[in-house]
């Protein structure tokens, strides 16, 4: 599924994603800088994470798996959410170029060229989104494979952010990764915002259902008090619906019953609270909604799999490696 996103407009209360993206831990960096001549053929593997392409100059042509291919421009900005394999080429005749095959320090300190020096040529700057808190899978996966964005004439912050990310990327100095990350996180962001203003009512599950009307609202507070002990009719009463019609709203909307995405944020909120605090398990428990350690600890267990004490441990074990290379992790085979 192709989401083609032809305009980029402001978008309204974004308070909730916020807090989403406050809570998740959100990395990535520029990888690799094209310049490629007539004709060419990139091709790139499966990897665990989003990888984003923007063509700065000239067209190309790209295609994943059995879908159909779709047609790039000069300032198009596509994002492969699954990290699923796929080839950029403007011949696919040419034998294509692996990410594989790239020497580390060409890719990491200038542009690395492919192709003939014949014209029509295309640059493209590729790089990656890696996250790695549990709320983010759940929007992750609210995304379709492929996210198009097209430029407009107010589109020049994601020329400056990208352009950004080159020039910070070329050179080692102190806090580059750092600074790298931050700017992932704003070129997400503005992703995130342009795919949601898109949506048709209906669409994109929780996040679509953030700008509607009664819904939004449930949502927010949700969000901002998931310690209260919600129901349908108070939540229903405070967003002017009735029990059953805000029930079958909420579910049509957002795709799941208002409970169960209740539970749903109560244990995300509760896995980051064990991740980023030293707070004790039971003033956690407390803290998401439940009387007692106890009945927190079963339900925790059935939703991550692991005992809160466990995950905490787990998720502070290994922070180090998940902040590991990104540069390494794209071009390792």
């Amino acid at each position: 599924m192709l989401c083609r996103i032809v305009h980029w407009s402001s978008f309204g209360d974004m308070d909730i994603l916020a807090q989403v993206l406050d809570r998740v831990r959100l990395g990535g960096t520029l990888l690799f800088h094209f310049e490629f001549g007539h004709p060419w053929h990139l091709e790139l593997p499966a990897r665990p994470y989003a990888l984003f392409h923007y063509l700065s100059e000239g067209s190309a042509t790209l295609a994943l798996g059995q879908g159909p291919e779709i047609q790039m421009s000069e300032g198009d900005f596509v994002v492969i959410t699954r990290g699923e394999p796929h080839v950029f080429y403007s011949d696919r005749r040419a034998k294509p170029l692996r990410i594989i095959d790239i020497d580390r320090a060409s890719a990491r300190f200038g542009v690395i060229r492919h192709g003939s020096r014949a014209k029509p040529r295309s640059t493209m700057i590729c790089g990656n989104f890696v996250v790695s808190r549990p709320l983010f899978g759940s929007v992750l996966e609210l995304l379709p494979p492929v996210l198009l964005l097209k430029p407009t004439a107010d589109g020049g912050w994601l020329e400056a952010i990208l352009r950004r990310m080159v020039s910070e990327s070329a050179l080692e100095r102190p806090g580059q990764r750092v600074a790298l990350s931050r700017l992932t996180e704003v070129l997400f962001v503005e992703v995130l915002r342009n795919w949601i203003a898109s949506l048709s009512p209906g669409q994109g599950g929780w996040l679509g259902a953030i700008s509607a009307p009664h819904i939004g609202p449930a949502l927010k507070l949700i969000h901002e008090n998931p310690e209260k002990p919600w129901t349908l009719s108070d939540l229903g009463h405070r967003v002017g619906l009735g029990r059953s019609a805000f029930s079958a709203r909420f579910t049509k909307l957002v795709g799941q019953s208002m409970h169960r995405y209740m539970v749903e944020r109560r244990m995300a909120e509760a896995a980051f609270l064990l991740e980023a605090s030293d707070e004790p398990i039971a003033r956690i428990a407390s803290r998401v909604g439940y009387e007692t350690a106890a009945a927190f600890s079963k339900l925790f267990h059935r939703h991550h799999g692991v005992s809160p004490g466990r995950y905490r441990i787990s998720r502070r074990s290994d922070t180090g490696e998940r902040q590991g290379d990104f540069q390494e992790a794209a071009v390792a085979d």
